[in-house]
């Protein structure tokens, strides 16, 4: 008689939720090298954005459950903030153990999702109740524009109008988006500022600090320049009385 247990497929139910609703659905995270720079540099900002805010969450291409109970709703956005539920490590997001859809999404569209991404996944997070919506095509060739925004009202996404030098407002964030040289700049109108990564900041604070530390070089050679002068004159002076 066959007896050996390997050869059997006993169905079973699984008992924890990460089997019911699994951590990643096999897809790769970007589709070139440009589009994973760009989307890792944008997590990476807004995670050194929101750090000190213990109630912001940022992720990216975390998969996100909408229904209870069917692991077959679900949605992988490039990028997700959600504010109110702090910054524990997930696996997944299941909406209703959080209690709400994520704030702002963000998706980078390429050849192979951009019409998904125009299409299934605008009216998914509107249906949602997802307040922005922002697509970016770092190679800038499958959508109308490089940059395009959406924003909910009344259920329905209605596009955002570009501001006077051409970034687009996330309300949800209170932050800028622009195309710029770095690919894709965020930008906070408040701060008057750049998002940036710890380096980017790092490197920054050491130009400053180098180039105080050399105007201060440069102030007090002046003014030990204007010391000898001095002392000069003053011995010209005691020399002629």
């Amino acid at each position: 008689m066959e007896t050996n247990l390997n050869r059997l497929h006993i169905p079973h139910a699984p008992t924890e939720s990460i089997d019911l609703y699994p951590d990643t659905n096999g897809e790769p995270m970007a589709v070139s090298d440009l589009h994973r720079l760009i989307l890792i540099r944008t997590l990476r900002v807004l995670d050194e954005y929101f750090k000190q805010d213990p109630e912001a969450y940022v992720s990216g291409d975390i998969l996100l459950y909408y229904v209870e109970g069917d692991p077959r709703k679900s949605v992988s956005p490039d990028v997700l903030v959600s504010f109110g539920l702090g910054k524990k490590l997930r696996r997944n997001y299941l909406v209703w153990e959080e209690g709400k859809v994520p704030d702002f999404v963000m998706e980078f569209s390429s050849k192979n999702t951009y019409r998904n991404d125009l299409g299934h996944k605008m009216k998914l997070y509107a249906s949602l109740g997802i307040q922005d919506y922002v697509l970016y095509d770092a190679e800038g060739l499958y959508l109308s524009s490089p940059l395009m925004g959406f924003t909910l009202v009344d259920g329905e996404y209605i596009p955002i109008a570009p501001g006077p030098n051409g970034g687009l407002h996330a309300t949800a964030l209170g932050l800028d988006f622009y195309v710029d040289a770095m690919g894709l700049g965020i930008y906070d109108p408040v701060a008057e500022a750049w998002l940036q990564t710890p380096e980017e900041s790092a490197s920054e604070r050491a130009d400053q600090e180098a180039e105080r530390a050399q105007q201060e070089s440069l102030a007090r050679q002046k003014a030990e320049a204007e010391v000898a002068r001095l002392q000069e004159e003053l011995a010209r002076l005691k020399a002629r009385s």
